[in-house]
């Protein structure tokens, strides 16, 4: 049987080391301004026009507990693909994309720092690296990807 491994894209939040699919990433920008949407969740910074496409930006680091920074030259939106729309989120840096060998996944322990654990689809240790591998559809569920629309009053 052939090793599989799958190609994604890592990023950082504080000072952990995340990663989504290749596939499910559009782009990765650099921090534009964003636009206050009222009445949304409070991990929803707002939205941006992307190429004429009004695109929702998720502060993830709000969305996963963490403390919230400011944006440094590093800070990047990867806009991901999800349900058919493009969602922005905000990491404090891109670092590169990675071919993870499938069999250095590791189940997700209970407990990774202040991650819930529902958001994980598992770790994968690279050398000295532990990266955490996000699954989006958990990060957002489909009901929140949708209530990401403006609120009509």
């Amino acid at each position: 049987m052939e090793n599989s491994t799958r190609k994604m894209i890592v990023f950082q939040l504080d000072n952990e080391e995340y990663a989504v699919s290749v596939q499910q990433v559009g782009l990765i920008e650099r921090i534009t301004p964003i636009t206050r949407v009222p009445q949304t969740v409070d991990f929803v910074k707002g939205v941006i026009n992307l190429r004429g496409v009004v695109t929702p930006i998720i502060d993830l680091r709000i969305r996963f507990g963490l403390s919230e920074a400011g944006f440094t030259d590093h800070s990047r939106i990867i806009i991901v693909n999800m349900d058919d729309k493009e969602v922005g989120l905000i990491v404090d840096a891109a670092n590169d994309v990675v071919d993870i060998p499938e069999e250095t996944i590791e189940s997700a322990p209970e407990v990774i720092g202040t991650v819930d654990i529902d958001y994980i689809e598992g770790v994968a240790k690279l050398e000295e690296r532990l990266i955490i591998l996000l699954d989006l559809e958990k990060v957002l569920s489909a009901e929140e990807v949708n209530s990401l629309k403006p609120v009509k009053e």
